[in-house]
């Protein structure tokens, strides 16, 4: 069992932080890493302690990158190189505890607001890009120059979108660029009139436009790795984006693109499918994914204020990063639901290596919300924060007397009915009340005790009802899936 939740000491001293990446060469640092920016960002703040943090595939340079700006600077750096949930999360309670004034992201961010005000600056990377052939590309997919697109890259080419943008609008009259939304520095104003934020990018629509007009394009991904279903950055925009829309993907390296209709609706159709999971559950399990995001406490009260609602059982477990051996300690739970990022919460999970569905908030609300979705709008959202009261897409519980606690609805999975909530079927007063069990008591849990328990009570019903009664020798029971360990009497023959 305490393998299950935690490793032991050899395995932890032997275990390898994550698959090593390339290391960069010295004369490129400066310009992979922008130590530049970086060491006037920590010279303007006038920090003394920074920590810097780096996912597992730039850990190599971790060592070099602290160095030079410690000798820059002449500030003392701090590496957090491992997190209790996902890489891409701001981990601003590792910084607080070395007693950092600042915090230096580096690599792919999912660029969520912190639980905390602490200075953060993302150094998202700057990969190569073939400009002339992501050009090429695009105007093979995009043959109307009246048609409206928005150019997307992952965040790595994102300081490229621009340059690509001046190459297309001579010819493209309706282009939008996006740009990342990083969070805004503590104690600063937002800007008026603020862009549309959405998917961790900023829309600069004009005014009267809407997103749902624009196709897409995206510029990201590598042929190295020819499964777009590991990269939950391009799952979170094909699940949010329009149905109707067009939605085309391109790498950067080689111009190659790809029309990404046919893998959204292989998404859509695959949370679907969670959200009947998750209505014919029972019970849930809610997983804390995240203690560094804004609003997450707020998030996991809603989230147990559905549950209920719904008349479903939830329990919270906090166990860092979920795995199949740590989750197989709760068979009774039907579905989990990860309260995470929006990037961790679409994280690929291994086929079948987990017993039970892992759920992202927002299949939870579809599941427990007969108002869900609102009419017109059928997102799919990927932050918890888009659910919360605030948001324009809060759709707030129906009142109990609502019809729609009442709609039949049949489970689309086992082909049944599914029944009412509990506290519904209770305040009906035409059904009939079901009385409460009486409370029992162990007295004893040996199988000893069950013995001379069960024979004094035997001995007890044959004085008061005048029977013989002949106890039978104990008989093991039989262990089936589900049935606990222990002894159970034989049947009391009267004679």
């Amino acid at each position: 069992m305490e393998s299950m939740f935690s490793s032991p000491a050899e395995a932890a001293l032997q275990r390898e932080a994550g698959v090593p990446g390339l290391l960069t060469p010295l004369p490129d640092l400066d310009r992979v890493y922008e130590l530049e920016r970086v060491a006037g960002f920590i010279r303007d703040l006038g920090c003394e302690r920074v920590a810097l943090q780096f996912p597992d595939q730039l850990l190599g340079d971790a060592v070099a990158v602290a160095a030079r700006l410690e000798e820059t600077t002449g500030s003392k750096m701090f590496i957090l190189g491992d997190t209790a949930y996902g890489s891409c999360c701001m981990d601003v309670l590792g910084a607080e505890q070395a007693g950092a004034q600042a915090l230096i992201h580096f690599g792919p961010a999912c660029l969520s607001p912190p639980a905390r005000p602490l200075p953060v600056a993302f150094v998202l990377g700057q990969r190569s890009v073939a400009l002339e052939l992501c050009v090429k590309a695009f105007e093979a997919q995009n043959p109307d120059p009246k048609a409206p697109v928005v150019l997307l890259s992952e965040p790595a080419c994102a300081h490229a979108l621009e340059a690509l943008a001046t190459l297309l609008r001579p010819r493209y009259l309706d282009l939008l660029v996006s740009s990342p939304a990083f969070p805004l520095p503590v104690g600063s104003l937002s800007p008026e009139p603020k862009p549309l934020e959405r998917f961790g990018r900023y829309f600069p629509l004009a005014p009267g436009r809407r997103l749902e007009e624009y196709g897409a394009f995206y510029m990201g991904g590598s042929e190295a790795s020819p499964d777009p279903d590991l990269d939950p950055d391009l799952s979170r925009l094909l699940l949010g984006w329009a149905p109707g829309r067009p939605f085309f993907s391109c790498c950067p390296d080689t111009g190659k693109t790809q029309d990404e209709g046919a893998r959204a609706g292989r998404l859509r159709a695959r949370r679907r499918y969670l959200v009947e999971r998750a209505r014919d559950a029972r019970v849930v399990g809610l997983l804390a994914g995240t203690l560094g995001v804004a609003q997450h406490r707020e998030a996991l009260a809603h989230l147990r204020n559905l549950t209920q609602a719904a008349g479903k059982r939830s329990y919270v477990l906090a166990l860092g990063r979920p795995t199949p051996a740590k989750l197989a300690n709760f068979p009774e739970v039907d579905v989990f639901v990860l309260l995470a990022c929006p990037l961790g919460a679409l994280a690929p999970q291994l086929s079948g290596s987990f017993f039970r569905p892992i759920l992202a908030p927002c299949e939870l609300e579809a599941a427990c919300n007969p108002a869900w979705p609102p009419p017109g709008l059928a997102p799919h959202l990927t932050h918890y924060a888009d659910l919360l009261p605030g948001s324009p897409f809060h759709v707030p519980l129906p009142p109990p007397e609502s019809e729609l606690w009442e709609t039949p609805d049949v489970s689309l999975i086992t082909g049944a009915l599914r029944p009412p909530p509990a506290w519904k079927s209770s305040n009906d007063s035409g059904s009939l009340a079901l009385t409460p069990r009486p409370q029992l008591e162990l007295a004893e849990s040996s199988p000893a005790g069950k013995c001379t328990s069960l024979h004094s009570q035997l001995n007890s019903f044959s004085r008061c009802s005048a029977l013989r009664l002949s106890p039978l020798p104990l008989q093991p029971r039989s262990l089936v899936p589900g049935a606990g360990k222990g002894w159970s009497p034989a049947w009391v023959r009267r004679q």
